[in-house]
């Protein structure tokens, strides 16, 4: 995992390694590293956030310009799934997108701090990857003690554990790539699980996607409520920029709530709503553009009831063509047969459900006091339960059918 580095001006082939003091120079002690490239993905988080808040501060006729600080420091803290009590009412929605823009940036963290570090043993890595955490972990307890004020109240306890997981496990992943023990750890996984765990990323790729294109046509064909929402609120120039970032930064949402209605069980917008393929009942809603896209209250369309049983083997089957491209590039191929190809898709359906549940109970929370107060997937577990039920089928029957297809030696030996 030594970096090899060429030295300027040698003969093309040629290689030398740095004298000891200059490879010094170019390194820093794990602690350093760590609270370095840790303190600028906290600052560039922070920064982003209060910039949007100033930005509809100033569009705006009340407030202050510290407390529109204070609310990107709050948004800050959702983002990590810390809540924020505001009066009665508590916000613990993470906005995705968001989410997302930290995890990036704290990744690129991980490696920079890998990469100025130096470190290549495990034990250094392990020590890296900890002490990156709780200097961002830290940071947003800190941040979370600060931000708090009167009817403001922010749980330094959540701070912390929200931005120190986040932290470690995207400044985990940065570190391991950086340093190559990715590619090690990837090398020693078994075979069959490395190919489930591809078959499985795409899965989940294709139900996202899907998911996407069906919530984008459904806006476009809802774009009147668009327009009428925006022509409600009037929210301005400025206003408009920020309302443009709030929905971005709830994409990633409402593309897992689809996920969930195509699964089944479907999603809630309030408390004692929801919104299913057996039946709408969500009344009125917030005047938000993203919330266009929810059908009426009554039955929903049928061709939506089609999508939840096409879904899941759609993505099964992409799972199993990836398991079988996969198998068959090994070395020992010909010694696995249809059935183990089987058994390798349903794994990978078994680790996307994981993935799904994962991705969709961190799509909800609180939004607000009241009928707010619970918003998402409140059945998670059953909606990824169906999906990799769904997914295990398709990609099963995808992975036994390619690969008993596949020519024999003597079929494929004559046809030369």
């Amino acid at each position: 995992m030594t970096d090899m580095l060429s030295r300027p001006g040698a003969r093309d082939g040629e290689t030398s390694v740095p004298p000891t003091s200059e490879i010094a120079a170019q390194t820093k002690p794990l602690v350093v590293s760590a609270v370095i490239s840790a303190g600028a993905c906290l600052l560039t988080g922070l920064l982003t956030c209060a910039a949007v808040a100033v930005i509809g501060w100033l569009g705006a006729t009340f407030g202050g310009a510290s407390g529109a600080v204070r609310a990107g420091a709050s948004a800050w803290l959702i983002a990590h799934k810390a809540g924020v009590s505001i009066g009665t009412g508590r916000i613990s929605i993470a906005p995705l997108g968001l989410t997302l823009f930290f995890a990036w940036c704290l990744y690129r963290g991980g490696k920079s701090a890998a990469r100025s570090s130096a470190a290549d043993r495990t034990r250094d890595l392990i020590a890296l990857a900890g002490a990156f955490a709780f200097v961002y972990g830290l940071g947003g307890l800190v941040v979370a003690l600060l931000t708090a004020e009167g009817s403001l109240k922010v749980s330094p306890l959540s701070a912390f554990l929200g931005t120190f997981s986040l932290a470690l496990v995207a400044g985990l992943a940065g570190i391991a790539v950086e340093s190559g023990a990715a590619e090690d750890l990837a090398d020693a996984t078994p075979a069959g699980l490395r190919d489930a765990v591809t078959g499985a990323m795409a899965a989940v790729l294709t139900v996202i996607a899907i998911a996407s294109l069906l919530y984008g046509v459904l806006l476009a064909i809802h774009f009147s409520r668009i327009t009428g929402m925006l022509e409600l609120l009037d929210a301005g120039a400025i206003g408009s920029v920020v309302l443009f970032a709030i929905c971005l930064m709830l994409v990633p949402n409402m593309v897992l709530y689809v996920v969930a209605f195509l699964a089944g069980p479907g999603f809630q917008l309030g408390v004692g709503t929801t919104i299913a393929p057996t039946g709408v009942d969500v009344g009125n809603l917030p005047a938000l553009p993203l919330l266009a896209a929810v059908p009426a209250d009554g039955a929903t369309p049928s061709y939506l009831l089609v999508l939840t049983a096409v879904v899941p083997l759609v993505a099964g089957a992409v799972a199993g063509l990836v398991v079988v491209r996969r198998g068959l590039a090994e070395r020992d191929a010909d010694a696995l047969g249809w059935d183990a190809f089987a058994l390798r898709g349903a794994m990978a359906a078994l680790v996307a459900g994981v993935i799904v549940f994962a991705l969709m109970a961190l799509s909800g929370g609180s939004a607000g006091p009241g009928r707010m107060s619970a918003v998402g997937v409140p059945g998670a577990l059953p909606a990824a339960g169906v999906l990799a039920a769904g997914m295990a089928i398709g990609a099963a029957i995808t992975a036994a059918v390619v690969s008993a297809r596949r020519p024999a030696d003597g079929e494929a030996d004559s046809g030369r």
